[in-house]
């Protein structure tokens, strides 16, 4: 399962999130999801998991492993 700083914004974009609703969503830390987004830590595999699956709840559709899109 992969996820990409890219992905992680544009997603929650589409869902109008803040890192801090995602944070919550994925029972994370906001730092957590600032630090991965900016590109200065990679979170562990139980992390990005639990933020993708947050997203993938909210709706979000990951394409082509590197594009989102709210599943209709």
């Amino acid at each position: 399962m992969s996820l990409t700083p890219e992905q992680s914004r544009a997603a929650r974009g589409l869902k109008d999130w803040s890192q801090t609703q995602l944070g919550e969503a994925s029972h994370l830390s906001e730092s957590t999801i600032r630090n991965f987004e900016k590109g200065r830590r990679i979170p562990s595999i139980n992390n990005l998991a639990a933020i993708r699956s947050a997203l993938e709840a909210a709706g979000i559709e990951f394409i082509n492993g590197t594009g989102v899109k709210l599943r209709t």
